[in-house]
């Protein structure tokens, strides 16, 4: 094998794993923002329950309220009553305090359909409360560990990006050149072998030529298909027999 090929290989492999770690830490922040939705959906499932809890108890105040005010009528027209000397007045006040009575009936059948449904309602931000304070805690913990593996990766990405510079600086800069261009557009799958008398980036078979080039070790040969840099060994030949 050529001792360029050798080197680029080396230097394949290590943009494979800088592309990895890349990858892995780019996938932080996805998993970070979706820990936060799943957290944020259970506190805004608690807000709700909590607001539904409030408007029940406003119905319920108000009715109260209500109540309060057809007493004050009752006590006003009783009192008006007691003043009056005319009977067709007092029948029409008295059919007024009647309407006042219902009223209070009806609004107290309200007030306790409504604390039934304060209990219920109540049931209801407990258990919310209990979904939200939980989905906090594993959010916070796996956010804690994302972070702490996002420091690792940062560090790793670092220490390749060295690794990798290293290894660039002692391929040849015509070599390097051709296989930074192929990097941009194959990814990290560059520097191929040969199997089975096919291309191992793109499997479209070698023409005869390029396979008895690249059997020479002479040069860097690329596949005519794909344009990606191909190379060959004893070892792929027995495949290709096999």
């Amino acid at each position: 094998m050529l001792d360029v090929i050798e080197k680029l290989i080396i230097l394949q492999d290590r943009d494979r794993n800088l592309l990895r770690t890349q990858a892995d830490l780019e996938s932080i922040g996805p998993q970070r923002e979706r820990l936060l939705s799943r957290t944020s959906g259970a506190a805004q499932a608690l807000d709700a329950a909590k607001l539904k809890a409030k408007q029940v108890e406003s119905d319920r105040k108000k009715l109260e309220l209500e109540v309060e005010a057809q007493k004050e009528r009752i006590a006003k027209y009783s009192l008006q009553q007691f003043q009056t000397k005319k009977n067709e007045e007092y029948r029409a006040l008295a059919h007024e305090i009647e309407g006042c009575k219902a009223n209070i009936s009806k609004f107290e059948d309200q007030i306790l359909e409504l604390m039934e449904r304060a209990d219920a309602v109540a049931v209801e931000v407990a258990a919310a409360a209990k979904v939200a304070a939980a989905a906090k805690q594993d959010s916070d913990a796996e956010v804690a560990e994302l972070g702490k593996r996002e420091e690792v990766l940062k560090k790793k990405l670092a220490d390749l990006k060295l690794s990798r510079q290293e290894q660039a600086t002692a391929v040849e800069e015509g070599a390097l050149a051709r296989y930074e261009r192929l990097l941009k557009s194959k990814g990290g799958n560059v520097i191929v072998g040969i199997q089975h008398s096919a291309c191992g980036g793109c499997h479209m078979r070698l023409p005869t030529q390029t396979m008895v080039a690249c059997q020479s070790q002479s040069e860097i040969n690329a596949c005519p298909h794909c344009g990606r840099i191909v190379y060959y060994t004893r070892d792929m030949e027995l495949a290709a027999v096999d």
